[in-house]
């Protein structure tokens, strides 16, 4: 591998390390590493261009083309390499259906979720309600630290995402930096959060131990990590058929999803840090619900 190419990929390890949670920059330093020795062996450099034919050449779904695309896309993008080339492979791949996923994740059931929590150590129990409570992936809140718990009481716990989900980092002043916690199980959280000392990690448990340790239990071996998200989601919106009156949009902020509607990211930043602006922001309104 050529000096500029290796100091390339270490400038990627190094920035992907920052940008997105744990489990995500080390699958996309494991993508890149595949790209650089694939370059290698074709005598060709590391650019969008042979990114572009890389892909093209692993044989897998186009719906796995399209997820290295977008994270090779975003790699060039964030050390300020031109990535045209893979931003219309994206575009070509979508035009064949591959944004449509072929597998998502089966959405859990709350008392199905819940009745496995409780009999687990306080650590697991404390990030599963958490998890299910902010309708979060396990990284994200696996990556929590305790002092990004800025209110903690029997009622209300407010936690300031800050620089832990994958676009907090990019971006730290969008609406969804903060999630309100109300309503049934907050005051089981801050029943064991008492318990943590400053600036622990809400657990160890990484996502794939979580699916392991679900593999044994029959009630859950059908779940993963990612059916906590898609559980609390479902879960408001079948709220919303049922008649509650829940705003879409806030669930779309609860869950970190972007949207172009709703309060911009520069109010956000004029409006100040803290509990003022995290209850302003009203995600409390759809916590209650969950």
């Amino acid at each position: 591998m050529s000096t500029s190419a290796a100091t390339a990929q270490h400038l990627l390890q190094v920035l992907v390390s920052r940008m997105w949670a744990s489990s995500t920059s080390q699958q996309r330093q494991l993508l890149w590493a595949r790209l650089a020795r694939w370059a290698h062996s074709n005598c060709l450099p590391i650019n969008p261009d042979t990114a572009c034919l890389f892909v093209l050449a692993t044989g897998v779904s186009p719906q796995a083309q399209l997820a290295y695309t977008k994270a090779l896309s975003g790699a060039f993008r964030h050390i300020g390499i031109t990535n045209v080339p893979l931003l219309s492979l994206a575009s070509a791949l979508r035009a064949t259906g591959a944004a449509i996923p072929v597998n998502q994740a089966p959405p859990v059931p709350k008392e199905c979720l819940i009745r496995w929590a409780l009999t687990q150590r306080t650590d697991i129990r404390l990030a599963v309600i958490v998890a299910w409570k902010t309708a979060s992936r396990w990284a994200e809140v696996a990556d929590l630290s305790s002092d990004q718990f800025i209110l903690v009481t029997s009622t209300e716990v407010i936690i300031d995402w800050h620089a832990t989900p994958k676009g907090r980092r990019a971006n730290p002043f969008t609406p969804s930096k903060w999630a309100v916690i109300r309503g049934d199980l907050t005051g089981q959280i801050a029943s064991i959060f008492r318990v943590l000392a400053p600036f622990d990690k809400l657990t160890t448990t990484t996502t794939s131990r979580l699916s392991h340790m679900w593999d044994s239990v029959p009630s859950m071996a059908r779940f993963s990590g990612h059916s906590i998200k898609r559980g609390a989601v479902t879960h408001l919106f079948s709220r919303v058929a049922q008649g509650v009156p829940i705003d879409v949009m806030l669930i779309c902020r609860l869950a970190k999803h972007s949207t172009k509607q709703g309060v911009p990211d520069m109010t956000v930043r004029y409006g100040g840090d803290g509990i003022p602006m995290a209850r302003a922001l009203q995600t409390g309104l759809v916590t209650v619900h969950l």
